[in-house]
């Protein structure tokens, strides 16, 4: 690891510790967002990626970052390219996702003093990740593995962090953080039919419900004492 990454590397943010859920948010169109991240916020989960693969979230993000102020942590995911990293930046993203490892967006994230999760699946990948600077390595697709990849990375890369995403569901979400990821990344399990009509209530009680499990596993801020 080169001392340029180490000291330019921001470790995971307190805040995402506190209530470490990242909730994914693809939809049609971006004026959609709005609603779902109010109920989200409502339920206690207030980290939010919004996707590059969503039309008009670049020009829609300076709005919500307006609208959500300090109340939600709106980051961009979904870049693969260094265009849309320098734009998600420009438009006041709060951190960015990728689904893949590129060191040059992680140095991107990294210069604009912003946490960076790349994507890897194999241990080459990740380890490149985290060389390169990242806050936390994503792992994905993380259904396609067990949350005991968090220890088997950690042998021959300790105090490497791990975001699992891809197919989390609740009760993944506390296997995965029992087994020592620093937070989870969740969408479809989470948001299900949250831009196809559903009850804004509805995601606000699968997210505080999520919440209260989390936290009474150990975890989090409100973590049962």
């Amino acid at each position: 690891m080169s001392a340029a990454a180490v000291s330019a590397r921001l470790t995971v943010p307190a805040e995402l510790r506190a209530a470490p859920v990242i909730a994914v948010l693809r939809a049609a169109t971006a004026a959609a967002y709005a609603p779902v991240v109010d109920a989200l916020l409502a339920g206690g989960v207030n980290h939010v990626e919004v996707t590059l693969s969503t039309p008009g979230t670049i020009a829609a993000l300076p709005a919500l970052a307006a609208r959500f102020g300090d109340a939600a942590r709106i980051g961009v995911g979904t870049v693969t390219g260094l265009a849309d990293a320098h734009a998600a930046v420009a438009a006041g993203a709060a951190y960015l996702v990728t689904p893949t490892t590129d060191r040059e967006i992680i140095a991107v994230a990294t210069a604009a003093g912003l946490p960076v999760f790349p994507g890897g699946f194999t241990p080459t990948e990740l380890h490149a990740g985290w060389q390169a600077g990242a806050t936390a390595v994503k792992v994905f697709p993380a259904s396609h593995l067990g949350a005991g990849y968090v220890g088997d990375l950690r042998g021959p890369f300790p105090g490497i962090e791990v975001v699992p995403s891809g197919g989390v569901t609740g009760e993944g979400a506390l296997e995965w953080l029992r087994a020592g990821a620093c937070a989870v990344s969740m969408g479809g399990p989470l948001l299900r039919d949250a831009f196809a009509g559903g009850e804004p209530a509805a995601l606000t009680a699968r997210a505080r419900e999520l919440m209260a499990r989390i936290a009474d596993a150990g975890f989090g801020a409100g973590a049962a004492r």
